[in-house]
C-alpha cells in the first residue's frame, strides 16, 4: 500500500507513449542528451579558462592603479 511497483510505472510508460507518440518521446530524449553534452563542454571551457596563466601587467601599470587608488583613499578620509 503506497508503494509504487514496476507495474505503476510500466503503465505509466504506456500511457505518456500513448499521449506523446514514440517520435517526441525520442526527440525529448536527444534534447536532454545535447543539453548534458552542452553543460559538460561549458564546464570544461571554464577548467580551461581557469586553468591559463593570467596576462603580464605592466608595472607601470600596477603603480598608476595603486597610486589612484590612494588617492581616491586619502580623499574620502579627508571628507571624513
Amino acid at each position: 500500500m503506497g508503494g509504487v511497483s514496476i507495474w505503476h510505472w510500466i503503465v505509466v510508460g504506456v500511457i505518456v507513449m500513448l499521449l506523446f507518440g514514440r517520435g517526441k518521446v525520442s526527440e525529448l530524449m536527444g534534447d536532454v542528451a545535447k543539453g548534458i553534452k552542452s553543460f559538460k563542454k561549458g564546464m570544461a571551457d571554464d577548467d580551461e579558462t581557469a586553468a591559463k596563466p593570467a596576462a603580464p601587467v605592466d608595472p607601470k601599470v600596477i603603480e598608476q592603479t595603486q597610486a589612484s587608488n590612494a588617492a581616491a583613499v586619502a580623499k574620502a578620509e579627508h571628507k571624513a
